[in-house]
C-alpha cells in the first residue's frame, strides 16, 4: 500500500500546540500522506457532561488545522449518536480509504491500557499504532510492555518521543476558568473562538 494515513483521535477539549506538534513531528518521522484528527463524539472513557459540545470542539479542530494542507478533520465521531468506540471508527475510515495504510496515533498511557479497549484485537489488525511517549511519562520498561501487547493482538505499534510540549488541555480550561492567559498554548484563532462562544468559563 503506497497510500499512509495517520488518525489522531481526542477529545480536543480544546486543541492546543502539543496536539499540532505530535501531529506534525509523527507526519515527517513516518513519512504519511496527511494526518485525519477526529474528535470524539461521546466517548465511552469520559463524562460526555464534563466536555465542551462535540460541535464546538469540532470547529476548533477545523480552525486549528487550516493553515496545514497535510492536516483533515473528520466529523465521523461527531456525528454518530451513542457511544464512540474507536474500533467502529477505524473500521468505518478502512471503509472509505481502500488501499491504505492506517496508523492509529495515540499517547503511550492510551496504548498501554489497550487491553480495555473494545475489541483491541480488531483494531491493531486494522491499523498500525503510533505510541507518543508524552514528557514526564517512564519509559523503562515500555518497549517490553508494547512487545507483549504486540504478540497478544498480532498486530504492530511503533513509537515515537514527542517534543517536550507541557501544555494540557485541562490546564488550558483552567486557565480560562480562572482568567489567567492562554496566548501562546493554542492557536490564536482557537483561543479567539473559545471566548466568542464563552466557552469553559
Amino acid at each position: 500500500m503506497n497510500n499512509r494515513i495517520g488518525i489522531m483521535g481526542g477529545t480536543f477539549d480544546p486543541i492546543h500546540y502539543g496536539h499540532l506538534v505530535i501531529a506534525n513531528e509523527v507526519l515527517f518521522k513516518f513519512d504519511l500522506q496527511k494526518i485525519i484528527f477526529v474528535p470524539t463524539g461521546n466517548p465511552p472513557h469520559k463524562r460526555s457532561a464534563a466536555l465542551a459540545d462535540a460541535y464546538h470542539r469540532y470547529m476548533m479542530v477545523q480552525f486549528a488545522t487550516m493553515t496545514n494542507p497535510s492536516f483533515d478533520v473528520s466529523n465521523v465521531e461527531v456525528e454518530k449518536d451513542g457511544i464512540s468506540y474507536t474500533v467502529d471508527t477505524i473500521r468505518e475510515l478502512k471503509n472509505k480509504y481502500i488501499d491504505t495504510k492506517l496508523y492509529f496515533i495515540t499517547g503511550t498511557d492510551a496504548v498501554l491500557d489497550l487491553p480495555n479497549w473494545k475489541d483491541p484485537e480488531e483494531i491493531l489488525n486494522l491499523c498500525t499504532f503510533i505510541s507518543v511517549n508524552r514528557p514526564g511519562y517512564v519509559t523503562d520498561t515500555l518497549d517490553d510492555k508494547l512487545d507483549k501487547l504486540m504478540k497478544k493482538y498480532k498486530g504492530e505499534i511503533l513509537s515515537i518521543r514527542a517534543p517536550q510540549l507541557k501544555i494540557s488541555s485541562t490546564d488550558i480550561r483552567n486557565r480560562i476558568r480562572e482568567g489567567r492567559p492562554t496566548k501562546y498554548l493554542l492557536p490564536e484563532n482557537v483561543e479567539q473562538y473559545i471566548l466568542k462562544n464563552g466557552l469553559y468559563r
